[in-house]
């Protein structure tokens, strides 16, 4: 069981309906895409040709930054706003599918940006999964 788990478990607000593993997975995923994405930013910016990898930058940081908002966010149970995580999660798909789009164009190149394709893409996942379970409705 991981600390996420944990606290989840033992928060006396309760889950309500949500799936305790799926939320717990979302919350690890964003977490780490928040990390990965951070990382391969700064990777880019020790990079020859910088100037390319600008959009890539920029993307890596903006979906850090939706990606850390959405695993805090989803850690709140306490007053659990539906509308609100909901919304959330789908500001999350549309950041971590654009930065995936983008490191994939440079994956090739850069060992970094496929790592952090891959991070997006499980962030994706896991957070169309969250949304499928039924959070928000």
């Amino acid at each position: 069981m991981t600390r996420v788990e944990d606290m989840l478990r033992t928060n006396p607000a309760g889950l309500g309906t949500i799936d305790r593993d799926t939320l717990a997975r979302c919350i690890h995923e964003c977490d780490r895409c928040a990390q990965t994405c951070t990382a391969c930013a700064d990777a880019c910016l020790s990079e020859e040709r910088v100037e390319e990898l600008a959009l890539c930058i920029r993307l890596d940081l903006d979906c850090a930054d939706v990606c850390d908002i959405t695993a805090r966010l989803l850690s709140r149970q306490t007053g659990h706003q539906p509308e609100i995580a909901f919304a959330q999660l789908q500001a999350c798909l549309v950041a971590v599918s654009a930065c995936a789009r983008e490191c994939e164009r440079h994956a090739a190149l850069h060992e970094h940006c496929r790592i952090c394709a891959e991070a997006c893409r499980a962030c994706e996942r896991a957070c169309g999964e969250l949304l499928a379970s039924g959070l928000g409705s």
